[in-house]
């Protein structure tokens, strides 16, 4: 079946992106891909939580929780749905995702379009006793009045399905949301997003997504209130508001978040920023830009104890996953490595 999904990319790259990626979701439902046992290296313990490789789908693949267990089948360690918000809402108009092939990139401007909470929360309450980690990243609707009520809202609901939560405050496509990663605001958002999970009486981990397009005093604002807050864990990061003069594909100049292999380097350096001021209060996991085995091992290296990718399945398909766990597992016994967890932040401590 995996053969015959990236057999499928090239007529998929034909469709709008929007409609590919919808027709990717269906397809891993009804085609599902059974990976082989992961190499016992790669298991990673963090969050407290026990995963079985350090390679997870990023949020934004399976916005509604569709497809949660069909992804983990298929080889990740982990999966990440949503972003959800409490009411559903359609997002921004068409088009709004644009394929860069010519920079193995994609700029979307989707505006948390979702089913909402409640859809969400009747699907991962049909996986109850089903194993494999499944977290929920969690977002405001774009017209709330309140949208920290928005946060503690999602966050109490699904705490009781979910496997951790993620804060998403890090989006460029809801106007203003980005403003909730600063100073009095942030403090104010994670001391009600605790409070809403310790509500729902299940201490599940709770997490924060942020952008790479932060000044380093702003990230260490942030990172002093998270660290106040005791919240578990940093996703370094979301997608990014610039563009690099080296971008060739006309579709940068589209409006909205950068992913993929473009944003590697901005969101590695700022994982490795991140990681020297978190100095091991909490985990963090990288995403951005990773389409290989050489680009997770250098996200690991920059302080990632996991890591997660969406982007490149456009562009390589789901055989992707299990390159990439066979090249961190040929690069731990290469250099003499018994586990993951002797790399994290390595290039950041030398």
């Amino acid at each position: 079946m995996l053969k015959l999904l990236d057999l499928a990319l090239p007529i998929a790259r034909r469709l709008d992106p929007e409609d590919a990626h919808g027709l990717a979701v269906r397809a891993l439902g009804v085609f599902p891909i059974l990976a082989g046992r992961d190499d016992p290296r790669l298991r990673v313990s963090a969050l407290g939580l026990d995963f079985p490789n350090p390679v997870g789908l990023a949020a934004g693949f399976d916005k509604n929780a569709e497809v949660p267990d069909a992804a983990l089948r298929a080889g990740f360690g982990f999966v990440e749905i949503g972003t959800v918000t409490p009411r559903p809402q359609s997002g921004n108009p068409r088009p709004r995702v644009f394929r860069l092939p010519a920079d193995d990139g994609l700029v979307n401007r989707l505006g948390f379009n979702n089913d909402g909470m409640e859809a969400a929360r009747r699907r991962l309450d049909g996986r109850a006793g089903r194993v494999g980690i499944v977290g929920v990243n969690v977002g405001a609707n774009r017209d709330s009045k309140d949208r920290i009520a928005d946060y503690a809202a999602g966050i109490e609901a699904l705490a009781p399905f979910a496997s951790y939560l993620t804060v998403n405050v890090s989006s460029p496509n809801t106007p203003g949301l980005r403003q909730l990663q600063a100073g009095a605001v942030l403090d104010d958002l994670l001391a009600r997003a605790v409070d809403a999970r310790d509500r729902a009486k299940l201490r599940k981990p709770l997490l924060l997504k942020i952008a790479p397009d932060l000044s380093l005093q702003e990230l260490d604002e942030l990172v002093l209130v998270a660290k106040k807050r005791g919240i578990d864990g940093m996703i370094v990061s979301n997608t990014t508001i610039s563009r690099s003069k080296e971008l060739r594909d006309l579709n940068a100049r589209e409006e909205g978040g950068l992913s993929g292999k473009p944003l590697f380097a901005l969101s590695t350096w700022m994982l490795s920023e991140t990681y020297k001021r978190v100095e091991n209060a909490f985990p963090l996991v990288g995403v951005g830009g990773i389409d290989s085995a050489d680009a997770a091992w250098r996200k690991i290296r920059a302080g990632a104890a996991l890591v997660q990718l969406y982007t490149a399945l456009t562009y390589k398909g789901f055989g992707l996953v299990q390159s990439i766990k066979n090249g961190l597992g040929e690069r731990l016994a290469r250099d003499g490595h018994r586990a993951i967890s002797e790399i994290v932040g390595a290039d950041v401590r030398e």
